[in-house]
């Protein structure tokens, strides 16, 4: 199988996204983290605020075209919760001919909500998440579909 140049991982918080993107990276992957990037910027709380959300993927997209001219291995760790979102960076990568192949975190509702509430705020990783909002996230989740382009599909728990 040929590796994916470009992966967007994708699921609701507590779906192990993070984990997943550090192991692609040490694999040889180079990891750019939404959370990550938000954290070092001194937000603590999710959502940040609109105006921030946009800063950061800014950040994170000018880093990713360079590093794909460079010829380099990228995973993005993001909600990529909508498809408008998946759709955005997939437009950003159009130009350079690379095709990114969303990777979703497909876990159940349960596991997910029990993961959440063992957060406590301790790093990017680790962002509380109140179960009201929690339970926003899981409804309001759009399921990526092989019709967006390529999607595998990791199910776990």
């Amino acid at each position: 199988m040929s590796r994916d140049q470009v992966v967007l991982v994708c699921g609701v918080a507590g779906a192990g996204k993070s984990t997943l993107a550090r192991e692609l990276e040490s694999d040889g992957y180079v990891l750019l983290s939404f959370d990550q990037t938000a954290w070092e910027a001194g937000h603590r709380e999710h959502p940040v605020p609109p105006h921030v959300a946009d800063e950061v993927h800014a950040r994170l997209t000018g880093r990713l075209l360079s590093l794909v001219a460079d010829g380099r291995d990228v995973v993005v760790d993001t909600s990529f919760w909508s498809r408008a979102s998946r759709d955005r960076y997939r437009t950003v990568l159009a130009p350079t001919g690379v095709v990114p192949v969303v990777w979703f975190l497909d876990v159940a509702r349960d596991v997910v909500l029990a993961r959440l509430a063992r957060r406590r705020g301790a790093g990017p990783d680790d962002v509380l998440v109140p179960p009201d909002l929690a339970e926003r996230y899981l409804d309001g989740f759009e399921r990526p579909t092989a019709e967006e382009g390529p999607v595998r599909v990791l199910t776990g728990g």
